[in-house]
């Protein structure tokens, strides 16, 4: 028992320590594993002893921030509503874009990440609506790789948001613009 909470006060501190460094840096991809524990306060191993790696220590610290930020737009609310799933999912990866937007330099950091060695077999938030949408149209495989289609462009989208503006004149720091472009990928891919 007091190896578990010695392990979780490592965990917190290595999250806290990250979150610190992501916000202070100019660049968050030069964040190194020994910053982060010199802030922290333990040895560089215990990075990949308590979170496998460097690059899913900086995604789970996303991840905490992430779950306020979905706390403080009341998704419990949303979800809890009758509103059709496609219509839901648009709401949903609407409040999961603009916390990307408004998190750059975590969004930078993580889209590799996410895109290359996030864990496919973990389930996506947008797969039971996906399935409910389909409902039972399209096997729960099928329904799975549109949930991963359906974040990983959103992902990479934000994460080039700039040469998107350029490119395309799509502006994704305006809620209108990302709107359109999220509604347009969810009616793309749930047709």
């Amino acid at each position: 028992m007091q190896k578990d909470v010695k392990l979780g006060i490592t965990k917190e501190k290595l999250v806290d320590a990250t979150f610190a460094l992501m916000e202070e840096a100019d660049d968050p991809l030069n964040v190194t594993s020994r910053q982060i524990a010199d802030r922290a306060g333990v040895k560089p191993s215990m990075i990949n002893y308590c979170f496998g790696s460097r690059e899913n220590l900086i995604y789970q610290t996303f991840q905490k921030q992430y779950m306020g930020f979905l706390k403080d737009k009341d998704v419990e609310k949303l979800i809890a509503s009758d509103i059709a799933p496609k219509d839901l999912l648009k709401k949903l990866h609407f409040i999961v874009a603009k916390c990307l937007v408004e998190n750059p330099k975590f969004t930078k950091a993580i889209t590799g990440y996410v895109l290359f060695n996030r864990d496919l077999s973990q389930e996506s938030f947008s797969f039971p609506y996906v399935k409910k949408h389909y409902s039972g149209k399209k096997t729960d495989e099928e329904c799975r790789l549109i949930a991963y289609e359906l974040s990983a462009m959103m992902q990479l989208i934000v994460f080039r948001k700039d040469n998107i503006r350029e490119s395309f004149g799509i502006d994704l720091n305006n809620d209108e613009e990302l709107q359109k472009y999220i509604d347009m990928r969810v009616d793309l891919l749930l047709a």
